[in-house]
């Protein structure tokens, strides 16, 4: 079985109307292509933490961590 997630407005127009979602998750099952649609993550996930807007990248919160470590020491 394969499987990846797609942006649905990649797919044909017909297709693209049929399905309400933003995401279409594709598997292929036994020479059969399914098309099923996922659903976004809400806002209030638990995991979600408070930069999830993408404006704090991992090197900006390494290097914050960084000089927490030196003010400490």
């Amino acid at each position: 079985m394969t499987e990846m997630v797609i942006n649905a407005r990649t797919l044909p127009e017909p297709l693209f109307r049929l399905i309400r979602a933003e995401k279409v998750a594709v598997r292929v099952v036994d020479g059969e292509v399914r098309l099923t649609p996922v659903k976004e993550v809400s806002d209030n996930c638990p995991l979600l933490g408070m930069y999830t807007d993408g404006k704090l990248t991992v090197d900006r919160f390494l290097e914050w961590k960084r000089e927490d470590r030196e003010l400490e020491l």
